[in-house]
């Protein structure tokens, strides 16, 4: 309610101010006239959340007020006073665009319901405008960083294929945006107002996939002690992204398959099928057609979702975004941790674009909040860059693909130790891991949370 604003006309003085001091009491700022031209001056020079106008004007009728005033505020909600045995007038108000109408005398408590109600849908119209231009600004089109040429041709694509309700596989690198442009899609789509979901193929166990995915009903099976709604039927009307969609059970395969093909699914233990509409976009960092020849996933399906294929090129292959999404990431970060970073030394950005980012952007985003976290000065310097010259990718210097990941991965692993101070949670949310994929990750390496410079004792 904080400074909504109503606009009063009525030519009875004494009514007037016996509404000034209601709605003042309410919380609301209060703008009161006698007139239609002192209504129209005042409409020209502010803006109003609210209008209470009285039917009979001495210059003009209130109904035609209404109009006048609707011609320059089209979503100001207007309430119609009128006297005893005017309802037909009333009605005819309501026709013409009035939010509704009060009989004099009224109280305060039918007053106070009648604002509540309009401007109620007015603030939920307010706050779905503010949340669209958040979207907008986080995952609009124009404010995807992109310099390359190669990016730039994604995007177009991804125009193109936003507004309408096709079928699209992503392909890349892990750490290349994946869903970020699935994300993209979505809030460039009609159903942007809908459900996103985002299902990661690879992290749910193969006992668990089919109840996540269709659902459960109770009973029907050990521990399923209540009907569960799936993933799926969860993203109704909205979009579903299956990321990693390579690793899903070959097992299961059919069944989505058939849900997408019929526009249904069928829960575990369910009898009738649930009618379902799911825009689907997948990703992948997987060759599909490899694993469809070596019988790891099926044709049928890998023709279905690949209707529209996307590749997302790895960021060693278009390096002139790399200055652009290091500056993006270090205000990002700066803003978050609430350090006054501004930039890069020449020397710390020619690291960035001459090293082979194996991890591509996830990769880079982590290395710059590193730097910012690390960085006790406005300019981030080579020495919080710390990219060894084996690791740039030099034609002298290259090591084989296994050897380099794995040496990348644990020195990545053993700095991030470093900077989080042993805290998992942290570490993992940075890592874009789950905490107990983390740990494996660590295990692999034979790491412990306590390998790190200072505090021996791992938080969580």
């Amino acid at each position: 309610m904080p400074d909504e604003r109503i606009l009063v006309v009525d030519d009875d003085p004494s009514l007037l101010t016996l509404l000034k001091m209601r709605l003042r009491s309410m919380g609301f700022t209060v703008t009161a006239c006698g007139s239609g031209e002192d209504a129209r001056n005042l409409a020209q020079e502010d803006s109003y959340d609210f209008a209470i106008l009285d039917l009979r004007l001495p210059d003009v009728d209130g109904l035609d007020l209404m109009e006048e005033l609707h011609q320059s505020h089209s979503n100001l909600p207007v309430l119609i006073l009128t006297a005893h045995g005017c309802i037909p007038n009333a009605v005819q108000a309501m026709k013409k665009g009035a939010y509704g109408y009060l009989t004099k005398p009224f109280d305060d408590k039918e007053l106070q319901e009648s604002i509540d109600k309009a401007l109620t849908t007015k603030r939920m119209s307010q706050e779905i405008h503010r949340l669209q231009l958040l979207v907008n600004e986080l995952y609009g089109l124009d404010n995807v960083v992109a310099r390359s040429p190669q990016m730039h041709a994604v995007l177009q694509q991804v125009a193109r294929v936003a507004k309408t309700d096709t079928t699209v596989c992503i392909s890349g690198e892990t750490g290349t945006g994946k869903e970020v442009i699935a994300r993209v899609i979505h809030c460039n789509s009609p159903r942007v107002s809908k459900p996103f979901m985002a299902v990661n193929c690879a992290a749910i166990p193969e006992t668990l996939f089919e109840s996540e995915l269709f659902g459960h009903l109770k009973g029907s099976f050990t521990g399923a002690h209540q009907n569960k709604r799936g993933l799926i039927h969860s993203a109704d009307k909205g979009t579903l992204f299956l990321d990693e969609i390579g690793e899903m059970p070959l097992s299961l395969q059919g069944k989505l398959l058939r849900a997408i093909q019929n526009r249904e699914i069928l829960p575990v233990g369910g009898q009738v099928p649930i009618k379902i509409d799911v825009r689907i976009l997948a990703a992948t960092n997987k060759d599909l057609e490899q694993a469809v020849r070596e019988g790891r996933f099926r044709e049928d399906l890998y023709y279905r979702i690949h209707v529209v294929p996307l590749h997302l090129p790895p960021l060693r292959e278009r390096r002139e975004d790399i200055p652009s999404l290091a500056q993006f990431f270090l205000k990002r970060h700066a803003e978050h941790h609430k350090k006054v970073v501004k930039g890069f030394a020449p020397e710390a950005m020619q690291s960035l674009l001459t090293y082979g980012w194996p991890g591509n952007v996830r990769e880079l985003e982590n290395m710059i909040e590193r730097s910012v976290v690390m960085s006790p000065q406005e300019t981030i310097t080579s020495e919080f860059i710390p990219l060894s010259t084996q690791e740039k990718g030099q034609p002298g210097s290259l090591q084989p693909l296994t050897e380099a990941k794995e040496a990348f991965e644990r020195d990545y692993l053993q700095g991030l130790l470093r900077t989080t101070q042993g805290n998992i949670s942290r570490a993992s949310q940075i890592a874009g891991r789950y905490r107990a994929d983390f740990y494996k990750l660590l295990k692999k390496y034979g790491l412990h949370p306590s390998d790190r410079s200072t505090d021996n004792s791992p938080r969580y």
